[in-house]
């Protein structure tokens, strides 16, 4: 970038203090010719204050006084812009003082106990604090199992309120999408799957009236009797063919 940041400033600044032409200053700050003009009659940029390109490190009172003898020259700039510019600073992991690092299991079993689907991921990122931490008050194995007591981060100075409403929002956030990939999946099983029982018919109302009715006398069939399956008879029971005659 070879552009001042603050353009209109710069031009203001040259046409108070330099004899710089119109078209050097517009070409420098990369305003139009007639804008500048417009500045140097006060229709354009009225009030604003001057900025000192010289002080800034952008020029030198030589080359300005180079550009000042010869109109058709053209200004460049000393430093360029982006070199002043930082880049961002990483986010490094949350620094927890030593008097409050004590607290952080007492956080991290509030978080559990009323926010369980805040994730260990951002416990870790809210707290400052490492998985394996988590899951030891998770498991109660932590070394100080027996002191912890559930108490909110923030009133502990561990996070600010806007940062956990940060984490529980995002939280859910992800439990919504992972209902929302689960649901289709389970869809098209219900929709295969048939009744475990059938729909019994219809009865017509005419038939469910009338009495059930057995075959009629003269239908049924008697059963064919076989002579050998009667029994032999007795014969100290038959009488004999004397007592007859006698009778």
């Amino acid at each position: 970038m070879d552009k001042p940041l603050m353009p209109k400033a710069t031009a203001v600044w040259l046409i108070d203090n330099t004899k710089l032409t119109f078209d050097q200053i517009a070409d420098f700050c990369g305003l139009h010719p007639l804008e500048v003009k417009g500045i140097a009659d006060g229709e354009v940029g009225a009030g604003i204050r001057g900025l000192d390109p010289i002080g800034q490190g952008m020029l030198t009172r030589a080359e300005i006084e180079r550009c000042e003898k010869d109109p058709k020259s053209r200004l460049e700039i000393a430093k360029s812009v982006a070199a002043t510019v930082k880049p961002p600073k990483r986010k490094e992991p949350r620094y927890t003082p030593l008097s409050k690092r004590q607290d952080r299991p007492d956080a991290i079993a509030w978080l559990l106990r009323h926010h369980p689907e805040v994730n260990d991921h951002l416990i870790c990122k809210l707290l400052g604090t490492t998985k394996n931490t988590v899951q030891a008050v998770r498991d109660r194995t932590h070394w100080k199992s027996q002191e912890i007591r559930p108490r909110d981060p923030v009133l502990l100075g561990l996070c600010q309120q806007i940062e956990l409403d940060d984490a529980i929002a995002k939280a859910r956030a992800e439990q919504e999408k992972a209902a929302q990939k689960l649901a289709p999946k389970e869809a098209p099983k219900a929709a295969d799957s048939p009744g475990e029982t059938a729909a019994a018919p219809a009865q017509d109302p005419a038939e469910a009236d009338q009495p059930e009715t057995g075959p009629a006398p003269d239908e049924i069939e008697e059963p064919t009797r076989d002579p050998a399956e009667d029994p032999a008879p007795d014969p100290a029971q038959e009488p004999s063919m004397a007592d007859e005659r006698n009778s």
